[in-house]
């Protein structure tokens, strides 16, 4: 059945089931004839009553029959399913992703993202990365995010150009072997050099999600942070080397804070003290200055992202010299059990991606029809299920009891079959 045609989308639609439609599922009805609507908005029509089937109230799994009267809300109905439209950039914008681009090859977008511009868009965030990423991508598929830094932090953020890299960076932060390396300015100076903190994270009550705070009660999220102090200005601040061996909402900020340094212009988690009388930036000196990982060609990808203008002036003005941040630390090493922890949930994590592939094409066969319940996937003639014994009839004898658990049985006498009601 086809659905009529309709001259205006103002007007509530109304169509008539067909025979070939009859006992298919409401939001698989949708799917044949109306793609262009979503399950989600199937979903919220069906909750707030504007679907009617038959004059009536419909839930998306209701099966349909023959006959009955669909009436769907305004709406287009032309099942055209064109490229994705890309709202175009203007000249700024345009400017702007180039000037922040420093590697890119076939499978990477490696970009220097400045202070002060936000990774991903939200409640009144207008500008940011993932709203220019339309600018890297020519005729080709639009790039991807895999990872993200805050509004406030700058430096080194990896762009998958392609799907297929994208999945394979997204499996190396996930699986927690991609190196990030970054400089702080901190207020003070830490009296362990070298060090490690380990101190668990939580949303804090009452921010709305958009602050963190260490929660030792239990719940909170374990995290991880490596630092090392790479030059001191007297015992006004220090410059230190962190390199997260989690990656936890605000963690390294949360850290330097929780230990009695905080980052130098984060007034978020170290208030007043975290500005620095004189000629030093208010603005926060957090920089993702390295990013090493594995390459989907090969050879492993590593790049260093330039000092923002605010942080080098600060820099300079304290006597430090970038030069002396030039050699790594050691590679920070998660203790085996994280390891294999963070390897099963990469793996998991891409088993779920490439399983629902296989359910929506299930999901899209005719009349929805799935595999039996008793049959194993890709074994036809696989052991049937076991069914269930039925409810006992009214006035029929009751089932033997089974022993309480931790009792054994009676034993059975003899070779013959056991009395009762299984072996009469």
């Amino acid at each position: 059945m086809k659905p009529p045609s309709h001259s205006g989308d103002d007007k509530v639609r109304q169509f008539t089931v067909g025979a070939d439609d009859d006992g298919v599922r409401l939001d698989r009805w949708f799917k044949r004839h109306l793609p262009q609507v979503g399950f989600a908005t199937v979903s919220r029509w069906a909750r707030t009553g504007q679907i009617r089937v038959d004059g009536k109230r419909a839930d998306p799994a209701d099966r349909l029959a023959a006959g009955q009267v669909l009436r769907v809300p305004p709406g287009g109905t032309t099942p055209e399913k064109g490229p994705r439209t890309r709202k175009p950039l203007t000249e700024e914008q345009l400017e702007l992703a180039d000037s922040m681009v420093i590697h890119r090859d076939r499978s990477a977008i490696v970009l220097n993202k400045p202070p002060g511009l936000a990774t991903q868009g939200g409640s009144g965030t207008f500008e940011h990365v993932d709203g220019l990423l339309d600018a890297f991508a020519g005729n080709g598929p639009r790039p991807r995010l895999v990872h993200r830094l805050d509004k406030d932090t700058s430096g080194v953020l990896l762009i998958a150009a392609t799907p297929g890299s994208a999945a394979f960076f997204s499996r190396r932060f996930a699986g927690r072997s991609a190196r990030k390396i970054y400089w702080a300015l901190v207020v003070g100076i830490p009296d362990i050099h070298d060090g490690l903190i380990e101190l668990p994270l939580a949303k804090q009550p009452g921010t709305g999600g958009e602050k963190m705070m260490v929660d030792e009660s239990g719940e909170g999220q374990p995290a991880r942070t490596r630092y090392r102090v790479l030059d001191r200005a007297g015992n006004r601040a220090c410059w230190v080397e962190l390199q997260p061996l989690t990656g936890r909402t605000h963690q390294l900020r949360v850290h330097m804070a929780a230990i009695g340094h905080p980052i130098v212009g984060d007034g978020k988690y170290g208030g007043q003290e975290a500005f620095l009388s004189g000629s030093i930036s208010r603005k926060m000196h957090l920089h993702a200055r390295r990013l090493i990982i594995e390459h989907p060609d090969g050879a492993p990808l590593d790049v260093t992202a330039p000092l923002p203008e605010h942080f080098a002036n600060s820099m300079e003005h304290l006597g430090f010299n970038e030069a002396d941040g030039a050699t790594l630390g050691e590679a920070p090493k998660l203790p085996e059990k994280e390891v294999q922890k963070a390897a099963a949930k990469a793996h998991s994590k891409q088993y779920r991606k490439e399983r629902r592939g296989e359910r929506r094409k299930r999901s899209e066969a005719p009349g929805g029809a799935r595999k039996p319940t008793g049959q194993r996937a890709g074994k036809p003639g696989g052991k049937p299920a076991t069914p269930r014994p039925a409810a006992a009839k009214s006035g029929s004898k009751p089932a033997a009891k089974r022993p309480a658990a931790g009792k054994p049985s009676a034993p059975r006498k003899g070779p013959g079959p056991r009395k009762g009601p299984a072996g009469r």
